[in-house]
């Protein structure tokens, strides 16, 4: 019986061939736009997440401030200072921590034979490297044991290959920290940088225990570090434990400044989430349009084969047979426009290809702009809703025509 049923939808498609072609031409239009639509916005959230991948997203960085609240006998305003005895409280006390390492950031001046500059070096832990995910182009990170030896080595970025040695081989080579010799031993890949103001590929690092050649290294400008679990729940830890070394209230957030990354991302993916949900609905309105028109088509379909229906009625067709017939050739049309749809829009991703979005605002940042990203997910998507579309779009015409009164019918011409 199905097969039959088919049979007729295929025949009936085929007899009104212009009429079928512009319908499908209309269902596949809406589908490739469904298809199109969740893509982009599955791009966006892969470039959001790219953006925040290049420099850690389980990552959080704490620095003091000055006290807001009155904590038992200590008055507001008191400045708050954490030295290195705090990175051994904190790793004692937060058991969810990874990698932790202090920061101590100037600006000097770095010579070679030719060139000089002005730029910034950060006394760091080995750690560092993992913390903010800093690739290595060539070369290695500074060790533990050349930290503890106060060794006069660096990692130098990309920038500063290029200004210091017209980007030619830097390993090995020595230059100067503030008059102070250093030997290059690694080059980082160029990273995410907005605009000439970000100097993320400009900055140099070494061992922290040899910053102090540089700078008084006795109270950190900062520490970062990089935990597993809740965000929520090890930042909490960390207020409670610097609260209760340098007596503030854990609630005083101008006592201590702390920048958790995965906050950001979480609002940034919440953005996502509502983008996607609202270029899913625009594009589900733009397939019920094509499903109005599908809709038409059938009912011109239904009132032109009125006799045939009442001829099929007086030969002993029931009521749900001419309804089975109306919507199988309505999801016929459907099927064939929905894969011709797919089909399209697979076609228009791989033209498009990557449409510009964080390199047009950053040096470096190719990955994380926008590419449509068709996966299994919107394909089921796109096709669950086409499905409905073009369920309601054939019932409406299939029960018209499978209410005819058989007599009314045959006298129709």
């Amino acid at each position: 019986m199905l097969k039959d049923i088919l049979g007729q939808a295929w025949e009936a498609m085929l007899f009104n061939r212009r009429r079928t072609a512009i319908t499908m031409v209309g269902m596949a239009w809406g589908i490739a736009t469904v298809v199109l639509l969740v893509a982009y916005g599955a791009g966006f959230s892969h470039a959001i997440e790219m953006i925040f991948s290049k420099f850690g997203t389980n990552t959080i960085i704490f620095w003091g401030g000055r006290t807001s609240e009155q904590a038992g006998g200590d008055k507001a305003g008191a400045k708050v200072r954490f030295t290195l005895d705090d990175i051994d409280r904190v790793t004692s006390n937060v058991p969810e921590i990874i990698h932790i390492s202090p920061m101590v950031p100037r600006d000097v001046p770095v010579k070679n034979d030719l060139h000089t500059y002005t730029w910034t070096v950060m006394g760091v832990r080995p750690a560092y490297q993992d913390i903010w995910k800093l690739d290595l182009e060539q070369g290695r990170f500074f060790t533990g044991a050349e930290d503890q030896q106060r060794a006069h080595v660096c990692v130098i970025g990309s920038e500063n290959k290029e200004k210091l040695f017209s980007g030619g081989w830097a390993l090995g080579e020595t230059i100067r920290l503030d008059g102070a010799p250093f030997t290059i031993v690694g080059v980082m890949k160029p990273k995410m940088q907005e605009g000439d103001g970000d100097d993320s590929n400009r900055n140099i690092y070494v061992p922290f225990n040899t910053m102090s050649d540089l700078k008084d290294t006795k109270y950190l400008d900062s520490v970062w570090l990089n935990y597993r679990g809740d965000h929520e729940m090890v930042e909490k830890a960390l207020r409670e434990t610097m609260a209760a070394s340098h007596h503030f209230r854990p609630s005083d957030h101008n006592a201590m400044g702390v920048a958790n990354l995965m906050t950001q991302v979480k609002v940034f993916r919440l953005l996502s989430i509502a983008l996607s949900v609202l270029l899913t609905l625009v594009g589900t309105l733009t397939l019920g349009i094509a499903g109005i028109g599908l809709m038409n088509i059938m009912l011109v379909a239904v009132q032109q084969r009125t006799r045939e229906i009442g001829i099929e009625k007086a030969l002993g067709a029931r009521r749900h047979h001419i309804l089975l017939q109306f919507l199988a050739e309505a999801l016929a049309i459907t099927g064939v426009g929905g894969a011709a749809g797919i089909v399209l829009a697979y076609v228009v991703s791989a033209l498009v290809g990557r449409i510009t979005f964080y390199s047009a605002m950053a040096k470096n940042a190719e990955a994380a702009d926008i590419r449509l990203l068709i996966s299994p997910t919107s394909v089921v998507v796109a096709t669950v809703i086409l499905v409905i579309t073009g369920l309601v779009s054939g019932m409406v015409p299939a029960i018209r025509a499978a209410n005819l009164d058989p007599i009314e019918a045959l006298r129709y011409e």
